[in-house]
């Protein structure tokens, strides 16, 4: 099968690399600007907004439950001796960021809980 004159030769050369340009364009508009990602990206993405919510919610409990405890000043006076980097292993110890149906301490949770706790 021939191709008509009109794209034979040096149009169909340009043909060609105007396809070339445009699709090269079309990724560098979508990427840059048009709000595209990869897989990958996405799953980041996903996976650092969902570990923020997750904190987001259990840190007030966190809170309120170490507000609530019996020695509350006790540990509220051992947490403000303790190192600002040591602060969330001692509430981590503690027991405070471990949640019902979990063995070990969530992610993140007793950083958060500690830090609210010493900024009031």
């Amino acid at each position: 099968m021939e191709l008509p004159a009109a794209i034979q030769g040096e149009s169909l050369t340009r043909l060609l690399q105007g396809f070339g340009l445009g699709a090269v364009v079309a990724m560098g508009v979508g990427f840059g600007w048009g709000g595209w990602t990869l897989a990958s990206t996405a799953a980041d993405q996903t996976e650092t907004e969902t570990t923020a919510a997750v904190v987001a919610a259990l840190a007030p409990i966190c809170v309120k439950e170490f507000k609530a405890d019996a020695q509350a000043s006790v540990n509220m006076t051992a947490l403000m001796e303790e190192s600002s980097y040591k602060r969330d292993d001692m509430l981590e110890k503690a027991g405070w960021a471990t949640f019902a149906g979990s063995d070990k301490p969530t992610p993140g949770v007793a950083k958060e809980c500690a830090e609210r706790l010493t900024e009031t």
